[in-house]
């Protein structure tokens, strides 16, 4: 069996090449080159902000749909009190409201971690433009809300923390705008 020659190119040989030609009328030869792998490692500084960023995104996911009823449920609230001026009256709706709320939402939120309390809180904040401590002083008082400050300082958390979607918070917002695109929530 003969041996295979190698092609060998002479220097005045032509070779065809694939060309692009741009609408000036210049012709700029081209050609494709096989694809190219690239490893690289994460830095610990990246794998700590994509851990941080994924657990956020599925506090966000958790949350959100609770946020959403409770901006619902205290205008529903707010709606019922407007005319109401006698304190028993407001306080017979209030607990009523209370009562269906913890009937519904116990079991759901009793399950929540702290982390993603704190999402809830900042979220509610976002939904109604109050921090959970003017809501909890609005509707069951102002020794309610200290109670309920103190254990959430306890357990590591602040009932008056402030939402700053294009601040500390600018992640939980993209996230929260994904969100709302993918499942159809409007603001309000």
């Amino acid at each position: 069996m003969p041996e295979a020659k190698a092609q060998q190119h002479g220097v005045y040989d032509t070779l065809k090449v694939f060309a692009y030609v741009t609408p000036e009328g210049d012709t700029i030869p081209s050609s494709n080159l096989p694809p190219v792998l690239v490893y690289g490692r994460m830095t610990k500084q990246w794998k700590n902000y994509w851990a941080d960023w994924t657990r956020l995104r599925n506090a966000v996911y958790v949350t959100y749909p609770y946020a959403k009823a409770a901006g619902r449920i205290m205008n529903e609230i707010n709606a019922k009190l407007v005319n109401v001026t006698d304190r028993k009256q407001r306080r017979t709706i209030i607990k009523m409201r209370e009562k269906e709320l913890k009937k519904e939402f116990t079991d759901k939120l009793t399950q929540l971690s702290i982390y993603q309390g704190k999402v809830l809180m900042k979220l509610i904040n976002r939904e109604t433009g109050n921090n959970c401590y003017e809501i909890i002083d609005e509707y069951k008082g102002f020794i309610s809300a200290a109670f309920w400050q103190t254990v959430a300082i306890v357990f590591g958390s602040n009932l008056k923390q402030s939402y700053d979607p294009v601040g500390k918070d600018i992640d939980m917002e993209k996230i929260v705008r994904d969100v709302e695109k993918m499942y159809g929530y409007t603001k309000g």
